[in-house]
C-alpha cells in the first residue's frame, strides 16, 4: 500500500475511531399516517465497557447491562420488569460518527430490524430516572356474563397485514370480500379494527376517529348492511400500542360512544397501562371496562389483550371477557406459530367453553411467511383449541389455496362444536404429537402433527384419545371417510404438517 492510499484509508476511518457511544441517542419512527415514536438511549462509555439506560413511549427507563463496545461495534442488554418478572433483551449495534444502528433481536423466526439512533448530546447519562407513580386500584366486583361468544368468534382483523395502513376503504373492502368469497356463509361475520382508527378528543372528552375514518357510525352501518358485525380497539393506558388515544379515564365514556357506533367487538390492549397503573392492578383495570360495557346499553364482545401475563385463563370471564389472549404476538413465521399453538396452549383446555375462550392470538395464514403445509397446520391446531379464527390477511387478494385452507367448512366445525371442549396433547414421541378434543355428537377430533423437518409416520391410539375399541374415521382435509380404525390409527404426516381427522367410536 502506497503513501497515498495508506492516508485515504486512515481518513475513510476517522468517523468510526473518532466516534464514541457517550450520550443521548435518540430514534424518532414516522409512520405513513404520520405518527412519530421516539426511543431515547443513553449511553456512557469507560474504556471497553458501556452503561447507561433506555426509555421508550410506553415503558419506564430501563438499565443497560453487559455493555461492550469494540471499535465500531457495541452491544448490551436491557433489563426489564416484565410483570414481576425480569426480562432480558440483548441488542448489538453498529456506530459511525453520529449515528448508531442498533439491531434488535427477532422473536421465534422473524427477521432481525433496525432502528436508527442519531447523537443530539455528548453528555453522559445521569442517574436512572425513577419509575412513574402507578395507580392501585380496589379489587373489582365480578362482571356478569354477556350472553355472548357460545362459540369462538370469527372474522378477520386488520392488523397482521395493514397495521397502520387501515383505513375506511380497506375496511369497507374486506366486507365486502368476506361476503363475496363465501367467509361469511362460512361463519366469518366479524370485520375488526385494529389499533390506528383514533384521533383526539373533543371538548367534552369524547374519542373521534383519525381522518382515515370520516364517519365510523356510517362504517358501522355498512358493514350491518353486509349482515356482519364490527369490532374496534382500544387500551386501558393513556396511548395504545402504536401511540394513538387510548381509554384511560374515559371508560364508561368510550363504551357509550362504541354503542352509539353499534361497535360489536372490542379488543382491549394492556399496551400504556403499565405507565399509569401497578400490573396487580390488571384485572380490576380490565373490570373496569367489563363493566362500562355491559352498561353501555349494547351486547359488545370482550377481548382481553394482554399476553397472558398473571394467569388471565383465571380470571378472564370474572372481568367479562369472552377471550383473553394466552400468548405474546404471533408471527408468520413457523417457530412463532408452532410454539405459541403447541407449546403455549399445553395447561388451558380447563378454562375454555362457552362464552369465554383462550385466544393464541389472530391468524397469519395466507401473509405469505409460511407454506401451504404449515398454514393448514395453522388452521388445524387453531381448531382443535376452540380458539377465536380471525383472519389476519388481505382478502381481495388471497389465493385460491389460501382460501381453501380458511373455508374448510369441516374443520371449522370443529372449532364451532358447541361442546366447546379445547384439545388437550394426549401423546407425544420426540416431534410427533397426538391432540384430541371430544365433540358434542360423541365423536372426537384428533391432529396427527409432525414438528419434524422429515416426513414420517405419526400413530394415534384410540386409548390415548378416551376411544375403546375400533372407530370410523374422516380425513378432514381430503374430504374421505377412511372406514373403520381397531384400536390405532396411522398416517404418513410430511414435514410441519398435519393429518386432521374426526373419529367416531364405533359403540
Amino acid at each position: 500500500m502506497n503513501k497515498l492510499s495508506t492516508a485515504f484509508f486512515f481518513l475513510s476511518l476517522a468517523p468510526i475511531l473518532s466516534a464514541s457511544p457517550t450520550g443521548h441517542w435518540l430514534a424518532k419512527q414516522t409512520f405513513p399516517d404520520g405518527q412519530t415514536r421516539e426511543t431515547s438511549l443513553w449511553l456512557k462509555a469507560d474504556g471497553n465497557t458501556l452503561t447507561g439506560y433506555m426509555m421508550s413511549p410506553n415503558q419506564d427507563a430501563a438499565p443497560v447491562s453487559n455493555g461492550r463496545i469494540s471499535g465500531s461495534e457495541i452491544s448490551f442488554t436491557i433489563v426489564r420488569d416484565n410483570f414481576g418478572e425480569e426480562r432480558k433483551t440483548d441488542y448489538t449495534g453498529t456506530l459511525t460518527d453520529k449515528t448508531l444502528t442498533l439491531h434488535l433481536p427477532g422473536f421465534w423466526g422473524s427477521r432481525v430490524r433496525e432502528m436508527s439512533f442519531q447523537q443530539v448530546s455528548t453528555e453522559p447519562p445521569g442517574a436512572l430516572p425513577a419509575p412513574r407513580p402507578k395507580i392501585s386500584l380496589p379489587p373489582a366486583a365480578d362482571v356478569p356474563s354477556n350472553g355472548l361468544a357460545k362459540t369462538p368468534p370469527m372474522g378477520w382483523n386488520s392488523w397482521n397485514k395493514f397495521a397502520r395502513r387501515v383505513s375506511d376503504q380497506v375496511v369497507r373492502q374486506t366486507a365486502d370480500a368476506i361476503v363475496k368469497n363465501g367467509m361469511k356463509d362460512a361463519g366469518y361475520i366479524y370485520v375488526n379494527i385494529d389499533d390506528a382508527w383514533q384521533g383526539t378528543r373533543d371538548a367534552e372528552g369524547n374519542i373521534r376517529p383519525n381522518d382515515k375514518f370520516p364517519d365510523m357510525k356510517a362504517l358501522a352501518d355498512y358493514i350491518h348492511s353486509k349482515g356482519l358485525k364490527i369490532g374496534i380497539y382500544s387500551s386501558p393506558g393513556p396511548k395504545t400500542c402504536a401511540n394513538y388515544e387510548g381509554s384511560f379515564q374515559h371508560e364508561e365514556q368510550d363504551a357509550k360512544t362504541f354503542a352509539a357506533w353499534e361497535i360489536d367487538y372490542i379488543k382491549y390492549d394492556w399496551c400504556s397501562a403499565s405507565q399509569v397503573y401497578d400490573y396487580h392492578s390488571m384485572q380490576a383495570v380490565y373490570a373496569k371496562m367489563g363493566h362500562a360495557l355491559l352498561d353501555s346499553g349494547r351486547p359488545i364482545f370482550f377481548s382481553l389483550c394482554q399476553y397472558g401475563v398473571l394467569k388471565s385463563e383465571t380470571w378472564g370471564a370474572k372481568v367479562g371477557g369472552n377471550s383473553w389472549r394466552t400468548t405474546g404476538d404471533i408471527r408468520d413465521t413457523w417457530e412463532s406459530m408452532s410454539h405459541i399453538g403447541f407449546d403455549q396452549q399445553l395447561e388451558l383446555a380447563p378454562y375454555a367453553g362457552p362464552g369465554h375462550w383462550n385466544d393464541p392470538d389472530m391468524l397469519e395464514i395466507g401473509n405469505g411467511g409460511m407454506t401451504t403445509t404449515e398454514y393448514r397446520t395453522h388452521m388445524s391446531l387453531w381448531s382443535l383449541l376452540a380458539a377465536p379464527l380471525l383472519a389476519g390477511n388481505d382478502l381481495n387478494t388471497a389465493s385460491p389455496n389460501i382460501m381453501q385452507i380458511l373455508l374448510n367448512k369441516e374443520v371449522i366445525a370443529i372449532d364451532q362444536d358447541p361442546l366447546g371442549k379445547q384439545a388437550k396433547r394426549v401423546s407425544k414421541d420426540g416431534n410427533l404429537e397426538i391432540w384430541a378434543r371430544p365433540l358434542k355428537d360423541g365423536a372426537y377430533a384428533v391432529g396427527l402433527f409432525n414438528r419434524g423437518a422429515s416426513s414420517a409416520k405419526v400413530t394415534a391410539r384410540w386409548s390415548d384419545v378416551g376411544i375403546d375399541g375400533s372407530a370410523r374415521v374422516r380425513d378432514l382435509w381430503k374430504h374421505e371417510d377412511l372406514g373403520a380404525s381397531a384400536e390405532v390409527f396411522s398416517s404418513d404426516v410430511p414435514s410441519h404438517g398435519v393429518t386432521l381427522v374426526r373419529v367416531e367410536p364405533s359403540r
